[in-house]
């Protein structure tokens, strides 16, 4: 008679054992295989180009501004590397720039056709419930999660042809916020379309990842330090009203002092893109932080919402009325 921890064992090692007894799939021969990248400016979008180029793919970087730095020096680079890089004007809030880049990628496609699709762009701010109108709000969502669905649905049908992949850029704060709550909502929502979308998407052999960073603030230009004299000069009458100058100025600090703990290098997570685009067997999820970033996610997903709400409001400042 099996004891119970024993059974439990065996049902967890089971699986480990399976795998093991799968056949090795070769590893992936990026040339001939073009990928698409949105958010190119800068920022993981840019190294993953970067990168991805220097490895034999054809990248096609899209760029908000491509007149600008970043998308120069990626022309730059297209001139050496094993693979072809073209730089395309991409805004992701934009029904016709979407369609004019997907007109592009097929006017330009290798022979093995479409492999990849990274949905990087993003935008990230700094700001109570309250203190962000309704036009940020708006922009946010259109950026952060409109633009993913955008693009997503204008590649989908080059992506089951070819039996792509597609890379989702999440973040660790989709289960907590520290003071971005409009970012955080923004990437939970990309959590849940991943969620149904990996699961559609096997019928058809393309695969859905989604890149988890932590802190990675000084290594990209997503979130740049904030100013707490500038976020009170915004602030309505009625939010001046409960808040204090005080109050503002300690969660800038604090949110500043979070920012400075970021990593200095973003090279881990492009290493995490590159696997999802390569790794004969991705994962879903690929989380790069820190330790205690990923200990504030585990006690997000396993205990009640009270221990992790009790924790996070012991570090906030309270506000102190004048």
């Amino acid at each position: 008679m099996w004891e119970a921890p024993a059974l439990l064992l065996l049902l967890l090692l089971l699986p480990l054992a399976l795998l093991a007894r799968l056949p090795r799939q070769a590893a992936l021969q990026p040339a001939g295989r073009a990928v698409l990248i949105t958010g190119c400016d800068s920022g993981f979008g840019h190294l993953l180009a970067l990168r991805l180029h220097r490895l034999g793919f054809t990248v096609f970087a899209g760029c908000l501004c491509p007149g600008g730095e970043g998308a120069r020096r990626l022309l730059r680079e297209a001139a050496s590397g094993s693979g072809p890089l073209r730089v395309l004007p991409l805004d992701v809030t934009r029904e016709r720039d979407v369609a004019a880049a997907k007109e592009f990628v097929l006017s330009n496609l290798p022979e093995t056709g479409f492999w990849g699709l990274v949905n990087n762009a993003g935008i990230s701010t700094f700001g109570e419930t309250g203190w962000l109108p309704m036009e940020k709000y708006e922009k946010f969502v259109d950026v952060n999660l409109l633009g993913c669905i955008r693009t997503t649905l204008a590649f989908l049908p080059l992506l089951r042809k070819y039996k792509g992949r597609m890379v989702f850029m999440s973040s660790v704060t989709a289960y907590f916020t520290l003071g971005n709550g409009i970012y955080s909502m923004t990437k939970a929502a990309i959590e849940k379309f991943c969620d149904a979308l990996r699961l559609e998407m096997k019928k058809f052999g393309v695969l859905v990842c989604v890149i988890q960073p932590g802190n990675y603030a000084r290594s990209t230009n997503v979130q740049p330090p904030v100013n707490a004299e500038q976020i009170w000069n915004e602030l309505s009458e009625e939010e001046k009203a409960v808040y204090n100058k005080e109050y503002v100025q300690e969660r800038s600090d604090f949110f500043n002092n979070i920012l400075k703990e970021g990593c200095a290098t973003g090279h881990e997570v492009v290493d995490a893109m590159v696997d999802a685009l390569m790794s004969p067997a991705p994962k879903a999820r690929y989380m790069v932080a820190k330790l205690k970033e990923k200990l504030l996610v585990f006690i997000c997903t396993v205990f009640p919402t009270v221990v992790m709400d009790s924790i996070l409001s012991s570090i906030f400042p309270y506000i102190r009325k004048s």
